[in-house]
């Protein structure tokens, strides 16, 4: 028997339904329109001030609650599935950190294993986000030091035969040797090339673009500022509409005017929420491990004991609120920013980002003041805040 969502107003390719209808059977969903008055299938009835929309992309996290890609487990990568749709979030990309080869290898091969494999009701991992080693050692952060290499063409044909193709996206500096030869190599191949932990100049944005790059990692963050004289990797970011930017919007990593600005200048149509949260998120204050340094996490800020922020607490409903009030973002630019754009850069917009007869039901439902009250994750109920009526 299909299930149904009924009463609340449904975000279709959009369009807002009112009194909508929205009905899924076998993992996918099979009708979008009004409300029926009679209907036998099983129903959840929500108010009129309920919206559904659909599940939220995060192509750039690292873990959640207590585990990590990089611990290169199956159990691993189950904690962090199982967790992400109490945030919104139905689907991500298995975020890496620089590291030794061998323990980027290992998590390599242990996402490709779980990848396909994974049970009812899990966020889906769409493929692995490679952020590093080929970056610029005077842009780290909090990525280590010690492992970041030049890039590698043949490193990275060794690493996507690994996994069997299911590396999506690689973040690295442009402006390094053979920067922009991997960007080309990535392009070719239909892999997200994201510029980012970049010490280059507006010209190397530029050389990037020309090579194939689409995307910049975590905007502000990791990268050369602006300046009036040199725009910097900021400025290009912020100046060519080419290039997708990923924004966390937790109000630490990029303070509220900051956001906004991005916002102004970028538009919906070319920003992506993303949260980079590492192992802390949903646990307590303390001492966390991640790409094996010690990251103090206190009251929502995680910090390397040099003082460089090390990633993010941050969930992706609080994201999605966050930029409901730092900006003049509606709850449609919302869906563009964390379930459109992702979906499209994932190549995944076929069956992901949209609620349309034959996509994946990946949705969620937001109350009247856009906390989250469920989320399904292809067909399944993942989280469910309260008990609703008709279940």
């Amino acid at each position: 028997m299909a299930k149904r969502v009924a009463g609340c107003s449904i975000y279709s390719e959009h369009d807002w339904i009112r009194d909508g209808s929205l009905a899924f059977d076998d993992g996918k969903i099979i009708s979008v329109g009004r409300s029926l008055s009679v209907s036998e299938d099983e129903t959840f009835h929500f108010p009129s001030e309920y919206k559904c929309i659909p599940g939220m992309i995060d192509m750039h996290i690292h873990g959640a609650n207590g585990a990590d890609t990089m611990d290169a487990t199956p159990e691993a990568l189950r904690t962090i599935a199982e967790t992400l749709p109490k945030e919104a979030t139905t689907s991500f990309l298995a975020t890496t950190i620089t590291q030794s080869k061998e323990a980027i290898e290992a998590a390599l091969k242990n996402a490709a294993d779980v990848i396909g494999r994974q049970k009812a009701g899990e966020a889906e991992i769409l493929g692995i986000h490679l952020e590093g080693p080929f970056i610029s050692s005077e842009k780290a952060g909090a990525q280590p030091i010690e492992y970041i290499t030049e890039p590698d063409l043949a490193c990275f044909d060794k690493w996507q035969k690994l996994t069997g193709g299911k590396i999506r996206e690689v973040t690295l500096a442009p402006e390094v040797k053979d920067g922009l030869a991997l960007i080309r190599h990535l392009a070719d191949q239909g892999v997200v090339a994201s510029i980012g932990h970049s010490n280059g100049t507006a010209e190397d944005v530029l050389k990037a673009i020309d090579a194939g790059a689409t995307q910049v990692t975590h905007v502000y963050n990791g990268m050369r500022g602006m300046h009036h004289r040199e725009p910097g990797i900021l400025g290009g970011a912020l100046l060519h509409h080419e290039l997708y930017t990923e924004l966390i919007a937790d109000g630490r990593h990029v303070c509220q005017g900051m956001v906004n600005l991005a916002y102004k200048l970028k538009g919906s149509d070319r920003m992506i929420l993303i949260t980079d949260a590492m192992r802390a998120k949903c646990l307590k204050n303390g001492i966390y491990d991640l790409g094996g340094q010690e990251v103090h996490v206190k009251d929502g800020l995680a910090l390397l004991a040099s003082g460089t922020i090390a990633g993010s607490v941050l969930k992706m409903d609080q994201a999605l609120r966050n930029m409901l009030s730092f900006t003049d973002a509606t709850l449609e630019d919302i869906v563009q920013m964390g379930a459109i754009n992702p979906a499209i850069q994932c190549g995944v917009f076929d069956r992901k980002g949209s609620l349309e007869p034959g996509k994946d039901a990946d949705f969620i439902i937001l109350d009247g003041d856009n906390q989250l009250v469920m989320t399904v994750c292809r067909g399944t109920v993942s989280y469910q805040r309260e008990r609703t009526v008709g279940m």
